[in-house]
């Protein structure tokens, strides 16, 4: 469940790169999640472990600029061009709660990107000092660019600012064509980030180990994450409703590994040099994120289900 928000935008970048020159809509959103689902299936097989990605992790920050660049920029053009937006959040009293507490699910989950530069950050000693300086440069410096692109999307569209914003931008068609791949790729690379710690389990449980080519080895990618990526693809094209399974990924995955994880890690390590109102601090933490990430939960669900009922399954959206 916690990829199935990735493969839907790289299909959502798949079907957005046909519309540019296609009319027809012969091919609908579930056909693109499924060539999506492919080349996520090819990527992981093809890198067998976290340490193979080496380069591909800067490929993935090359292509998260170009995605940031030209949203900013053709967001920015239509913004200024633009009659004046509606800024309102859509729906009855109820419904405006529960799309808040989701959406705070999914901009945690849009803006933990400290994985990246913190795996970049232990190719060399000292390996703890340079992981805290690449989540500091992250977390102040880092965020920069995906917060410029965010608000200059709402404020150029409003809340009609669709969940994937290259479907609201206008402006040449091979520069629209260029961010889609971009995304496209980038999602591929940051999908497999975050299912490698699963496929890295697998295969010390079944011990995978020596050639990656080796014929029992390469059998067992084929079909342990073959078979992962085949289900969540499944569930990708029936349910494709992007920002709801982001806001679902944020909830069960980001807040309990970033918040709870995090600081109960903290206070079991240092439980002998903290003082008692550092110990209650972390401790608030545990306890308030975990209420926030059962409320960002039962809002994302609510979310699924409502979407569910509006449209149909394999819905082309």
């Amino acid at each position: 469940m916690i990829n199935v928000g990735f493969v839907i935008l790289a299909g959502s970048a798949l079907k957005a790169i046909y519309v540019l020159y296609r009319e027809d809509h012969e091919m609908k959103l579930p056909y693109f999640i499924a060539l999506a689902g492919v080349a996520c299936a090819l990527f992981a097989i093809g890198i067998p472990h976290l340490s193979a990605l080496r380069i591909w992790l800067a490929v993935s920050t090359f292509f998260s600029l170009i995605y940031i660049i030209i949203g900013f920029t053709l967001a920015l053009k239509d913004g200024i061009e633009a009659p004046p937006r509606d800024y309102s959040i859509p729906g009855t009293k109820v419904s405006k709660i529960f799309t808040t507490i989701g959406a705070s699910a999914n901009l945690v989950f849009a803006y933990n990107t400290g994985m990246l530069p913190e795996i970049q950050a232990t190719v060399r000693q000292p390996v703890v000092r340079n992981m805290m300086k690449a989540l500091y440069f992250q977390f102040t410096i880092g965020v920069l660019p995906m917060y410029a692109v965010t608000f200059m999307g709402y404020w150029a569209y409003g809340s009609k600012t669709s969940p994937y914003l290259l479907n609201n931008v206008d402006g040449p068609i091979w520069v629209k064509t260029l961010a889609n791949i971009s995304a496209v790729l980038q999602t591929i690379i940051s999908l497999h980030i975050f299912a490698s710690p699963m496929y890295e389990y697998l295969d010390t449980r079944f011990g995978i180990k020596g050639s990656a080519l080796a014929v029992r080895n390469l059998s067992f990618r084929i079909v342990v994450r073959g078979g992962y990526l085949a289900i969540t693809t499944f569930v990708s094209a029936l349910l494709p409703f992007l920002g709801d399974f982001m806001s679902l990924t944020g909830a069960i995955s980001t807040f309990p590994l970033t918040f709870i994880l995090a600081n109960h890690m903290y206070l079991i390590a240092k439980k002998n040099d903290l003082t008692s109102l550092q110990k209650n601090w972390h401790w608030l933490n545990v306890v308030f994120f975990a209420c926030v990430a059962v409320a960002a939960l039962v809002a994302a669900l609510r979310l699924i289900a409502v979407d569910s009922r509006n449209y149909n399954v394999f819905a082309d959206l």
